[in-house]
């Protein structure tokens, strides 16, 4: 496992890259498909991966909470030949197992990631309702899988975005394991 630590690629007020991705329910999915929401939280994340074990409990939480305003996509770019936990039938399963109910689609090319600068897993990037980005970072200030989390920064950011506030540090890093890409040993 390497650990990493997400870095800044796309900057704040940069457009959100479009996709079009197929989902867990068997359906296509582009970056209009959530044009009617408030606001876009898009997390790279994985099957596999213990700091996603980890935080795919806040992340339910954030979807339950503020799914009337925020569309909640989850993607996961990782080689799922090299990486069969994360293969689309696998997805499904861990989907179904977990409760998850937001959009999960596989970016089987990897372009959708490399577009967002994605590298690790859980990599979220938040955009508002034009699909300008207004925070790249952590979910929460649980840094490692076993931590128990005191601040929940994604939640905070998006209450102070939909109360019309500014978001005061746009980049607060996400840490977890790389992104597993083809062709590369990890």
């Amino acid at each position: 496992m390497v650990l990493l630590e997400s870095k800044i690629s796309l900057k704040t007020g940069d457009s959100a890259p479009g996709f079009l991705l197929m989902g867990i329910d068997d359906k296509m999915h582009s970056l209009d498909s959530y044009a009617e929401s408030k606001g876009l939280l898009i997390i790279f994340i994985c099957n596999h991966c213990p700091y996603v074990k980890a935080k795919i409990d806040a992340i339910k939480q954030i979807h339950e909470k503020f799914n009337e305003n925020i569309a909640l996509v989850g993607i996961n770019s990782n080689d799922s030949i090299e990486y069969p936990d994360d293969s689309f039938e696998n997805m499904k399963k861990i989907a179904n197992e977990k409760g998850i109910k937001f959009d999960y689609l596989v970016d089987e090319k990897q372009d959708v990631a490399k577009k967002y600068g994605a590298i690790c897993t859980p990599d979220p990037f938040l955009f508002d309702q034009n699909r300008k980005l207004i925070f790249h970072g952590r979910i929460d200030n649980a840094m490692n899988p076993d931590d128990t989390a005191t601040e929940n920064t994604m939640q905070k950011n998006i209450e102070k975005y939909l109360a019309g506030e500014k978001i005061e540090k746009d980049f607060d890093p996400s840490i977890g394991c790389s992104i597993k890409w083809k062709g590369q040993q990890t």
